[in-house]
């Protein structure tokens, strides 16, 4: 079995959280992870999960703006310096048979409200459902402590177990059918 992760991070904590999915995924199958600008916008059917997850920046997915003011925020290089998550899913394909998707995000730990603001990966799920991707597990939110992070305490940990867990649901799911 393969999994393909596909992430976007400004300041590295997105890239965390989709390193530790895989480390916990690859305890069942093969995983290959890429920076969004570097992802494959075609899906092969050998591809058996979609990983795909990023920040949430002024209440949902990047946009050139969002990004262009992340930057402003440091003074390292960001992680993703090219297209974002939105750009990439407007580009993204997948084979005949609907590929099972799973969704993440890094989001602020305060204020407590917007913990539950979930337009990031409800976008991200909408869109990619869209273009034939099938949603099979609730999409998992990730915390950090400030906009640039770092990830709350036991974060990446609490990653790589939910990677274990996706692997082991994985293994119990019903094949798609052709959606031709």
């Amino acid at each position: 079995m393969r999994a393909l992760i596909v992430f976007e991070s400004m300041f590295g904590n997105a890239q965390t959280i989709a390193r530790s999915i895989s480390r916990g995924l690859a305890t069942a199958m093969d995983v290959r992870t890429a920076e969004v600008g570097d992802a494959p916008t075609s899906i092969s059917e050998e591809v058996d999960l979609l990983v795909v997850g990023g920040p949430n920046h002024q209440f949902g997915m990047t946009r050139p703006d969002s990004r262009r003011q992340a930057a402003e925020m440091t003074t390292r290089p960001l992680v993703s310096r090219g297209i974002g998550l939105r750009e990439w899913i407007a580009r993204v394909r997948g084979p005949a048979v609907a590929v099972p998707l799973v969704v993440f995000d890094t989001r602020l730990t305060h204020p407590r409200f917007l913990q539950h603001v979930d337009r990031t990966s409800r976008s991200v799920e909408k869109r990619l459902r869209d273009r034939g991707f099938r949603v099979v597990a609730t999409a998992e939110h990730f915390f950090v402590l400030d906009a640039v992070g770092p990830l709350r305490r036991g974060e990446g940990e609490r990653a790589v177990r939910w990677g274990e867990e996706l692997a082991r649901a994985l293994l119990r799911l019903p094949p798609a059918a052709d959606q031709g």
